[in-house]
């Protein structure tokens, strides 16, 4: 008689076997430091541009990602680009749409698709961002050296590609 899947046992996957623990901690307070810092330098980005651009941090990223793509963008691939459901990126489209800062064509191959573009109005505000965002990040990371920046990034590399 053929086993089927009802047949096997649901079993947590084994835990990984710590070789040492005393590295095994300084590994979680490395996760945790970074989770800090990140929190922190995105929580002061979120201020920044609600103060100077009366903006949020998802619409400058949707911003920035149809800025760095002038032909445009289908909703599904922007949506896929950031991470986010079709539904977030929508309500975002749309306000950026209304304030026309974006535009939205239909595609002639598929009338339920849209492409999404970055205006002339939005590109020049996104131009404006851009310069603030790189002197924010910069006055944020400045006691950062650069033997430390590239440490840094390599670190984060071996994080994303090592697991």
């Amino acid at each position: 008689m053929p086993i089927s899947a009802q047949d096997i046992p649901m079993t947590a996957p084994a835990p990984h076997q710590i070789e040492d623990d005393h590295l095994a901690r300084q590994r979680l307070r490395l996760w945790l430091q970074m989770l800090k810092a990140t929190r922190h330098v995105e929580a002061s980005l979120r201020e920044r541009l609600r103060e100077g651009y009366g903006t949020t941090l998802p619409r400058f990223d949707v911003l920035a990602t149809l800025h760095s793509r002038p032909q445009g963008m289908r909703m599904s691939e922007l949506s896929q680009h950031l991470v986010v459901s079709n539904g977030n990126v929508t309500g975002l489209v749309d306000r950026l749409v209304a304030e026309g800062l974006a535009e939205r064509e239909t595609l002639q191959s598929d009338r339920r698709a849209f492409v999404v573009r970055i205006t002339d109005k939005g590109r020049a505000l996104m131009d404006e961002m851009t310069a603030s965002h790189l002197a924010w990040i910069d006055e944020l990371l400045g006691n950062v050296t650069e033997p430390d920046i590239a440490r840094g990034i390599s670190i984060m590399l071996d994080i994303r590609h090592g697991g």
